[in-house]
């Protein structure tokens, strides 16, 4: 076995050998016995350095692929198990034996933010990973006490990122494909004694709908919520029901393109600021930039907001030519429209791309939509952020 592969696996597993670090219904892997099996996975990828195309699920396998595909320093594209990935493995030349000219610090390829099905993928390097699994354990304040409930997939980069995050800070994950509205979902739980778990807006429907409120969960220390933008007065209830049951509401915000995430919304602030996504992550910064030809479609302060930080992607890939460019990125232009409120919290107010033209005139539909939705009682509309 290589020396590279044996340090390699240390890229994420930071946990202590003996501490756990994956949990599943069947069985417990601590981090050295994790650690073993991704040097014997990476060991048979063998020396071609080519794409390891990855269909990604809740389960001890899939995690171990993910990380020997990053030990053995073979990019690894993660899809959605099942489907037909024929073109994205054509694409990339993503075969077991597949070789190609890649960038060394190619890590991973995602699908891009807001897509389904297309060829079109981010591309993440060793750093942008590490850095920002480091940032998302230092604001969560992550030990090797917490455990995560996987509630999302390991595919989509919400999901991952908690894997990553928890296994930097030498926590565990508890691995399940059950859903939150599925009572054995908090059986596991209860067993396992499970800190956390991620949820986007439509998380929070099913909690909902299936009495989340009444459960008694006493090892849950936060909940986290991002991949869309959160009705403010739901971002309270939650705030307000954590706070009456000593667990925090974490609000973040990211996007594929900075390797998750970009932003949080300290608990303290998420009853009196709901509407917030907060301040940048440890080592991410904000600024705004004007947007062109705006005119007077845009409120006073709103510019579109461009993020700073290791975690910004390499770029995009289209073809796997595109696999062997290095980073072409200082910075991330997210689209979104945004403006910093006196108490320095940043606010998203709509997309770049949410805007029209009507005789001349440029029009904020997502101002329109929002105000329309407060006229009616209905609350602000819901956007991808």
């Amino acid at each position: 076995m290589s020396s590279t592969i044996a340090t390699d696996a240390h890229l994420l597993l930071q946990g202590r050998p003996g501490d756990p670090a994956v949990i599943t219904d069947e069985t417990t892997l601590t981090y050295a016995e994790l650690e073993q099996a991704v040097m014997d996975r990476a060991a048979a990828y063998g020396p071609a350095r080519g794409v390891v195309l990855l269909e990604a699920g809740n389960d001890l396998d899939s995690v171990v692929g993910y990380l020997a595909a990053l030990a053995a320093r073979r990019p690894v594209l993660l899809t959605p198990p099942g489907g037909d990935h024929a073109e994205l493995r054509t694409r990339y030349r993503a075969a077991f034996e597949g070789r190609a000219d890649l960038h060394p610090d190619l890590a991973l390829l995602l699908s891009t933010s807001g897509s389904t099905g297309s060829p079109k993928l981010v591309r993440l390097s060793r750093e942008n990973l590490t850095a920002n699994a480091a940032s998302i354990a230092a604001y969560l304040g992550l030990t090797s006490a917490d455990r995560a409930m996987s509630s999302l997939p390991l595919h989509y980069c919400y999901g991952l990122s908690v894997l990553n995050s928890h296994l930097s800070a030498g926590a565990a994950v508890i691995l399940t494909d059950l859903s939150v509205a599925d009572e054995c979902f908090w059986d596991v739980a209860a067993r396992h004694g499970a800190t956390s778990f991620a949820g986007v807006p439509y998380t929070f429907d099913l909690l909902d709908t299936s009495g989340f409120a009444d459960r008694s969960l006493p090892s849950l220390r936060y909940i986290t919520q991002a991949g869309g933008k959160m009705p403010p007065e739901t971002v309270r209830r939650y705030a307000a029901l954590g706070e009456s049951r000593g667990w925090d509401l974490v609000v973040m915000y990211g996007q594929t393109e900075a390797t998750a995430r970009m932003a949080y919304l300290p608990p303290a602030l998420a009853a009196s600021r709901p509407e917030a996504i907060g301040i940048p992550i440890p080592g991410g910064h904000f600024h705004l930039d004007p947007v062109d030809g705006a005119g007077d479609g845009l409120a006073d302060g709103v510019g579109e907001l461009v993020y700073t930080g290791p975690n910004v992607m390499m770029g995009y890939a289209e073809s796997v030519v595109d696999l062997a460019r290095g980073p072409e990125l200082t910075e991330l232009r997210t689209g979104d429209l945004a403006r910093q409120a006196d108490d320095g919290l940043w606010e998203i107010t709509g997309r770049r791309s949410r805007f029209g033209k009507i005789l001349g005139l440029r029009i904020d539909l997502d101002r329109i939509e929002s105000e329309l939705a407060a006229s009616a009682g209905c609350g602000p509309v819901r956007a991808v952020a």
